[in-house]
């Protein structure tokens, strides 16, 4: 039996004895060993939280972009979090607190009933664990996920789970006496969670830490957002386009780089952006056309890749006006509700494809139902899911294959919610127009948005407070209500909608 061995098996040894029993080279030593025996493998993790992944990644919210906005952030948060944990050396990372948005799974459903009637479950967490295994078996914990798979990890790490006579094993972690730290100078991990709690930054205090930075930022970006609203302007008003709009949140020197790739073309060959006419253009990650009928011109192709695009447009219409039939005919079967698409990346064939499953799967069997008593109400169809549920925003999220029986009676029932619902939606959004307006006047701002992922009652309790407490660096500026505080590159200003004051 090796020292350690002998010195960290035993569950009767307290630490402050440990301490006082061993050299500073053996302290060190049983330091590694505790990170060594409690090491996953990167692969190892992934594998892990494949569960996971298959409840919460972006591309299953596709059409839904306020969930999908928030997976995207926790996702990266959790990425560089785990990143860090795998950095050799003893150190602690910061405590991050997540929020993710659990979609319909089978595991999920069984232990979450509720998520039917909602359309998706929030979970909210705070990550403070200092290796591998413990993240991903808190990050499954907390989302109600299976955990079973992960008996072998555990199972792995033999001696110091177990007597020196292989007895009956202890699952307590192991928790340092506070002298630990005070004698080694590592930081404690719960006093750390504490401070993360309290020490949340005020909104005034950082602003005066980054209103200079920002200001500057800004000014310097001025004369490229002048040229960005000069070439839109002149693109939109040469080929009667409807809009230019972006995917992503791009910086303005990269949406400059994309008009005026954009605008060259033109120049050479004219008669190539006739098509376009009508059309708003969106620059995103590959072109086509999506289901809202947008041309997508993908940000990495080519002059002769956009081009072809331009050729194919006229069989795009086609197929948008068969698009248009379908739902047409699937709205008169189904009492006059509407199929929207939300998110503008999912392209036109995709689209039309699934109109046309969910439209066979309907004349499969008659319905009966009343042809305006669903008038004002919405569905999103959903590929992924196996039930029915009423999004919190109105809309019915409908699975492609649901029995066309159930479904009706599902509609019939849950009709009067989903008006309600859509009602106060409405409502909220004509709220949040006028509060915007009312914040950007009285704050003098130069601009005030926010991020897809914010309902309108998030973002009209963050304006109401900007009004109340006016905050004085904010002049001049453009700002986004998001999750975070953040400078960013054209100096525009990232705020929590739920800032401290």
């Amino acid at each position: 039996m090796t020292w350690l061995q002998v010195h960290l098996c035993p569950s009767v040894m307290s630490v402050t004895a440990l301490l006082r029993c061993t050299t500073r080279s053996q302290r060190q030593q049983v330091m590694a060993f505790l990170v060594q025996q409690r090491a996953l493998s990167a692969a190892e993790a992934v594998n892990a939280l494949r569960p996971f992944y298959f409840a919460v990644h972006p591309d299953f919210f596709g059409q839904f972009p306020r969930e999908r906005e928030v997976n995207e952030n926790s996702l990266k948060q959790l990425n560089g979090y785990m990143e860090n944990l795998q950095k050799p050396g003893l150190k602690l990372v910061q405590p991050i607190k997540l929020t993710f948005y659990i979609r319909d799974t089978k595991e999920s459903t069984e232990k979450q009933p509720d998520i039917v009637s909602s359309g998706f479950r929030s979970v909210s967490f705070i990550l403070h664990t200092n290796d591998i295994l413990s993240t991903v078996m808190n990050v499954l914990t907390s989302c109600s996920l299976p955990v079973e798979h992960m008996e072998r990890h555990e199972k792995s790490f033999g001696t110091c789970k177990s007597g020196p006579d292989g007895g009956e094993s202890f699952h307590r972690p192991i928790k340092w006496d506070k002298s630990y730290y005070i004698f080694t100078g590592f930081r404690d991990p719960e006093q750390e969670l504490q401070q993360t709690k309290r020490m949340e930054p005020t909104l005034h205090g950082w602003l005066r830490n980054s209103e200079p930075e920002a200001t500057k930022k800004h000014n310097a970006s001025l004369p490229r957002r002048e040229e960005l609203s000069r070439l839109k302007k002149e693109l939109c008003e040469k080929f009667l386009l409807a809009d230019i709009k972006w995917q992503r949140s791009w910086g303005v020197a990269h949406k400059c780089s994309q008009l005026q790739s954009l605008t060259r073309l033109s120049h050479q060959n004219p008669e190539d952006l006739i098509n376009l006419q009508g059309h708003t253009v969106v620059f995103a990650d590959q072109s086509g056309m999506n289901a809202s009928g947008d041309v997508m011109l993908g940000t990495m192709d080519v002059h002769h890749q956009w081009t072809k695009l331009f050729q194919q447009l006229p069989s795009y219409r086609s197929l948008q006006q068969q698009t248009d039939w379908l739902k047409e005919r699937i709205s008169c079967l189904l009492g006059g509700s509407q199929v929207i698409h939300l998110g503008p990346v999912q392209p036109i064939a995709e689209h039309y494809s699934t109109l046309n499953a969910f439209h066979k799967s309907l004349m499969s069997r008659r319905l009966h139902l009343h042809p305006r008593s669903l008038h004002g109400l919405t569905m999103v169809l959903d590929n992924d899911r196996s039930t029915p549920s009423l999004h919190e925003m109105g809309h019915f999220i409908i699975p492609i294959n649901c029995d066309p029986l159930k479904l009706q009676l599902f509609l019939q029932s849950h009709a009067p919610e989903a008006r309600s619902r859509t009602l106060q939606r409405h409502q909220l959004q004509v709220e949040e127009e006028a509060v915007v307006q009312l914040c950007v006047q009285r704050l003098s701002l130069r601009g005030l948005s926010k991020e897809p992922s914010l309902s309108s009652s998030h973002m009209i309790l963050c304006c109401r407070r900007f009004i109340e407490q006016h905050p004085p660096l904010l002049q001049g500026l453009h700002v986004c209500v998001s999750h975070f505080y953040s400078v960013m590159q054209d100096g525009d200003l990232c705020v929590p909608w739920d800032w401290k004051s």
